[in-house]
C-alpha cells in the first residue's frame, strides 16, 4: 500500500498559525526543524485527507485540513489502528505511535467538529521521527515494517 504526502504545515509556536511549507527537514528523535513540538512522543502528527473529507461532508462545513493542526496531509494511506507500524515518507521513517485526539480547538472552530474526529483515528496519528532527511510535498507514503505493539 502507499499514499501521498498532500501538504506539509510547521507550527512555529505553541497554539501559533500553521504555516504551509513544500518540504520539512526532520531530524530523528527531534522532529520539524522549526516547529514548536520538539522531542517527546508527539514529533509529528499526520492527517488523512480521505477522512478530513468526510468530516467536512458529514458537518456541511468547508473548513480547511490545516484547521487540524496537523504536520503533514496524507492520502491514500490509512492511519487508522497503526500504532507500532513504522512509514517511510520519502527518505525518512516514522514510527507511529499513537492516535491524536481531538482538542477543544476543534470544537472553537466548528461545533460538532471534535466529537464527530473522536472515534476511529479521526484525529489522526502522531509519530516519532527515526531518520534524518528532507520530506516534500508530493512524496511517497509506504509501510515499511511491523513493530511489536507494546511500543
Amino acid at each position: 500500500m502507499s499514499g501521498r504526502l498532500e501538504a506539509i504545515w510547521i507550527k512555529r509556536a505553541r497554539l501559533g498559525p500553521m504555516d504551509p511549507a513544500r518540504d520539512a527537514r526532520l531530524v530523528a528523535g527531534r522532529g520539524l526543524v522549526g516547529n514548536a513540538n520538539q522531542g517527546g512522543r508527539r514529533q509529528v502528527t499526520m492527517l488523512e485527507r480521505e477522512v478530513w473529507d468526510g468530516l467536512m461532508q458529514s458537518l456541511g462545513a468547508t473548513l480547511r485540513p490545516e484547521t487540524r493542526r496537523a504536520n503533514f496531509l496524507v492520502s491514500g494511506f490509512p492511519l487508522a489502528h497503526a500504532r507500532g507500524r513504522v512509514l517511510r515518507v520519502g527518505d525518512c521513517r516514522l514510527r507511529v505511535l499513537g492516535e491524536v485526539k481531538p482538542c477543544e480547538r476543534m470544537e472553537e472552530a466548528l461545533p460538532g467538529l471534535r466529537a464527530a474526529m473522536y472515534p476511529d483515528w479521526r484525529g489522526g496519528a502522531f509519530a516519532e521521527v527515526l531518520d534524518e532527511g528532507t520530506v516534500r510535498v508530493g512524496d511517497d507514503i509506504t509501510w515499511v515494517e511491523e513493530v511489536d505493539d507494546g511500543v
